[in-house]
């Protein structure tokens, strides 16, 4: 599959994996430059900007609240962090704007949703995901469920730790 057809937006382990923009439709959002610490990442993104071959985007709110219902839905909003939702919004916001798109990203929850989504994605160093998974909370003492949104850690009837599992 030629990524060259495709608007890609990259995620930070996209620049942590080494990917280098070849193109100019390259996307990403000001918190995943904010999240590349290292030398080699901050290379390979200051060098796709300079180049051309990268834009930062905000996504627009209204995609962040579809991400959210979505993720939401899907149990992967125990695992996003507000980064995550944001890279994903930009995703659907291109997709609505008639755009091919693909997500280039080792992230095992953004690869989830992109299935969910029907978007293509290319992890970097990890060989990704091939089925859509279902989240959800249960206290390891009890066995009792939990839903995604649950606050508390610790379960109202046996005081055991709630954890995060694949639903099956």
């Amino acid at each position: 599959m030629g990524v060259e057809k495709y608007h890609k937006i990259l995620d930070s382990s996209a620049f942590i994996g080494g990917y280098t923009p070849s193109d100019e439709k390259n996307y990403t959002i000001p918190e995943v430059t904010e999240e590349l610490k290292d030398l080699k990442s901050r290379i390979f993104l200051e060098k796709s900007l300079e180049e051309g071959n990268l834009k930062i985007i905000n996504p627009k709110r209204e995609y962040i609240e579809k991400t959210e219902k979505l993720a939401e839905k899907s149990g992967d909003i125990l695992r996003l962090s507000n980064t995550d939702k944001k890279i994903i919004a930009l995703t659907l916001q291109l997709k609505n704007e008639k755009r091919k798109v693909m997500m280039i990203t080792d992230d095992y929850s953004i690869q989830n949703i992109m299935k969910i989504l029907k978007v293509p994605f290319k992890a970097v160093i990890t060989e990704g995901i091939n089925e859509i998974y279902q989240w959800e909370k249960i206290c390891i003492g009890c066995k009792k469920r939990y839903p995604p949104e649950y606050p508390l850690t610790e379960c109202e009837i046996c005081g055991s730790r709630i954890i995060k599992k694949k639903r099956k």
